[in-house]
């Protein structure tokens, strides 16, 4: 929960900074942006590559290990496509997009900004990190009433670290693995089911 709420606050400061232009003009039409979304891609590559030990588990596991982010990639798109049909003033594609940020809301929400806009990048954002923490409040409950792999689902890309914690504590250690997998998996899907989605 920490770490959303400090995502949060930099959210906002840079709302602040933006309304009362307390950035230098050339800052506004620079792009920054984009090469903090390389830099990001660059880490996220680091950290993908450097777990040996989740690598290797991959290996063994073969094919069974795409059975849970699979189940969570449809059912995310099942769930976005209900919700489409309450917010109509919003390309459909878009709202698919947002969906398939798992809750990794940094990079989600810079791909969906570059593609679709600013307006779009902040639901994205807002979107995932609530995700985030809707997993770090519920899994517990999630993990009693729909099963021990729920926290799981509901953690998204996340579930490989920053809600790792919670569920592993509340669906047991044993699926410790499991999570770790689905995250990098999600992780690695982001980009390429975001940008797959708008760019068709």
């Amino acid at each position: 929960m920490k770490s959303s709420l400090i995502i949060l606050l930099f959210f906002a400061c840079g709302i602040c900074a933006g309304y009362f232009d307390m950035l230098p003009a050339e800052f506004y039409n620079s792009e920054y942006d984009i090469y903090a979304l390389y830099l990001l891609m660059f880490l996220v590559g680091i950290g993908i590559g450097s777990d040996k030990n989740a690598l290797s588990v991959i290996k063994k596991l073969k094919l069974t290990v795409f059975i849970v982010p699979l189940t969570v990639v449809v059912g995310t798109f099942i769930g976005v496509s209900i919700v489409a049909v309450f917010f109509k003033q919003y390309n459909y594609k878009d709202i698919v997009a947002v969906g398939f940020g798992f809750g990794y809301y940094s990079l989600s929400s810079i791909f969906i900004t570059e593609i679709s806009g600013e307006k779009m990048g902040i639901i994205a954002l807002l979107s995932n990190v609530i995700r985030e923490a809707i997993t770090l409040l519920t899994a517990p409950i999630l993990a009693k009433y729909f099963g021990k792999i729920a926290p799981i689902a509901s953690g998204g890309a996340t579930s490989m670290d920053t809600t790792l914690p919670i569920i592993t504590r509340s669906s047991g250690k044993e699926y410790a693995i499991i999570s770790v997998l689905n995250g990098i998996i999600l992780t690695i899907l982001v980009p390429v089911l975001i940008v797959f989605v708008l760019k068709i």
